[in-house]
C-alpha cells in the first residue's frame, strides 16, 4: 500500500466518523439531550476529513510503467508541459488532475481469425499487388508510447491512439508496400524485403506521432479462392513436370547402363578374340617348332620313323598295307595263329 492509498483510507475513516457524529447529534437532539460536545467533535472530524481529503487529492503516485499528464486549470494552455515521471508527486487539489498513459509495450493485432484481433470478426488487411491480385494479410504491431511525447499523444489522440492511429497507419503502410510487388514476390522471393519496407515506413510514421515501433510481425498471407486454385493447379503441373523429368532421366540412365553393358560385352568379345588369336599363333609357332625339331631328328636318323611306326601298331593287327616298293618288315603269315588238330578217340 502506497502513501496515497493510506491517506485516502484515513480520509474515508474521518468522513465516516463525521457522519457517525452527525447521526448521534440527530438522535440526541430528538431526545432533547445535550449535543454541544458532539457538535464540537463532529466539526473537528469534518475539518480533519476535509484536510486529509484535500491532501489525498493532491498526492499522486506514478508507477514505473506509466507516465502522468497533468490537466491544470491554473495553466493558460490547460495542462502542464511536462508529464509526471514515476514516483510521488503533488498537484493542486480540485483544480488539477492526472491522466495516466502506459509506456510499456502494447500489441495491436489484425487477423482473419475472429478471436485473435483487436476487432471482432475478420480484420485482415486487404491489399492489391502490382499485378492486380488481391491478398489478405494478418499482422501484429508491437509498439510503445514515447515517454518524452506522452503529452503530445494526449493532446492529439487521448486514449484513442491504438484504434485511431496505430490501426489506420498499419493498414495504409501495408497497402502501399504491397502495391510495389507482384503476387509471386509477395508470397515467396521478396517477402522478407516486403516486411523490411513495411517496418521501415511504419517506424517512421509512428515516431512522427509519438510512438515507438518495437516490432512488426507479418503473420499470414492469404489469397482469393480463384488465385488459390490457380496456384494449386500450377503446383500440380510443376509436380507432373518434375515427375516426367524424373522418368526421362531414369530412362536415360537405363539406356546409358545398357550401352555400358553392351560396350563391356563388346570389349570382352574383342579381348577374347585377341586371346584366341594369340593362342592360335602361339600354338602354330609351337607346332612349327616341333616339326622343325622332328625334321632335324629324322634327317640324322631316317630309321626312327619306321621304329615309331612299329611301336604304334596294336598287338592284334592282322593286315598291314605297305608301299609296293618297300620290303616286308615282318613275316605276316606267322602273325595268324594256326589251328591245332584235336585227337579223336577210337570207339
Amino acid at each position: 500500500m502506497n502513501i496515497v492509498s493510506l491517506v485516502q483510507g484515513v480520509s474515508g475513516l474521518l468522513w465516516l466518523g463525521t457522519l457517525g457524529a452527525l447521526a448521534l447529534i440527530v438522535i440526541r437532539a430528538t431526545r432533547r439531550q445535550q449535543v454541544k460536545p458532539l457538535v464540537r467533535v463532529m466539526l473537528i472530524l469534518a475539518v480533519a476529513a476535509v484536510l486529509v481529503t484535500s491532501v489525498g487529492a493532491g498526492l499522486v503516485f506514478v508507477p514505473p510503467e506509466k507516465r502522468g499528464v497533468v490537466i491544470s486549470a491554473l495553466s493558460p494552455q490547460g495542462y502542464r508541459s511536462q508529464a509526471l515521471t514515476p514516483g510521488l508527486h503533488w498537484v493542486v487539489p480540485y483544480v488539477e488532475y492526472v491522466v495516466f498513459y502506459p509506456i510499456s509495450k502494447q500489441t495491436y493485432t489484425m487477423s482473419s481469425t475472429p478471436s485473435e484481433g483487436a476487432v471482432e470478426g475478420d480484420d485482415s488487411i486487404k491489399a492489391r499487388t502490382a499485378d492486380g491480385q488481391l491478398v489478405y494479410m494478418d499482422a501484429s504491431v508491437i509498439f510503445a508510447i514515447d515517454p518524452a511525447k506522452v503529452v503530445e499523444v494526449h493532446i492529439a489522440w487521448q486514449d484513442r491512439y491504438a484504434h485511431e492511429l496505430v490501426r489506420p497507419l498499419v493498414r495504409g503502410v501495408i497497402r502501399d508496400a504491397v502495391s510495389q510487388f507482384r503476387v509471386e514476390e509477395v508470397i515467396s522471393t521478396k517477402r522478407f524485403e516486403l516486411e523490411q519496407m513495411i517496418t521501415t515506413n511504419l517506424r517512421k510514421r509512428m515516431e512522427e506521432n509519438g510512438l515507438f515501433l518495437v516490432d512488426f510481425v507479418l503473420r499470414n498471407i492469404a489469397f482469393t479462392d480463384e488465385y488459390a486454385q490457380a496456384i494449386e493447379q500450377k503446383q500440380i503441373a510443376e509436380q507432373q513436370a518434375l515427375q516426367a523429368k524424373f522418368v526421362v532421366e531414369q530412362k536415360r540412365q537405363e539406356a546409358e547402363q545398357a550401352r555400358q553393358v553392351a560396350q563391356g560385352q563388346a570389349d570382352a568379345a574383342v579381348i577374347r578374340a585377341k586371346g584366341d588369336a594369340q593362342a592360335r599363333v602361339i600354338q602354330a609357332k609351337a607346332e612349327a617348332e616341333a616339326l622343325r625339331v622332328i625334321a632335324e631328328v629324322l634327317k640324322d636318323n631316317p630309321d626312327l620313323l619306321t621304329y615309331q611306326y612299329i611301336e604304334k601298331l596294336a598287338p592284334g593287327v592282322q593286315v598291314m598295307l605297305v608301299p609296293n616298293n618297300a620290303p616286308y618288315l615282318l613275316p605276316l603269315p606267322s602273325l595268324t595263329p594256326q589251328p591245332t588238330a584235336t585227337p579223336t578217340l577210337a570207339p
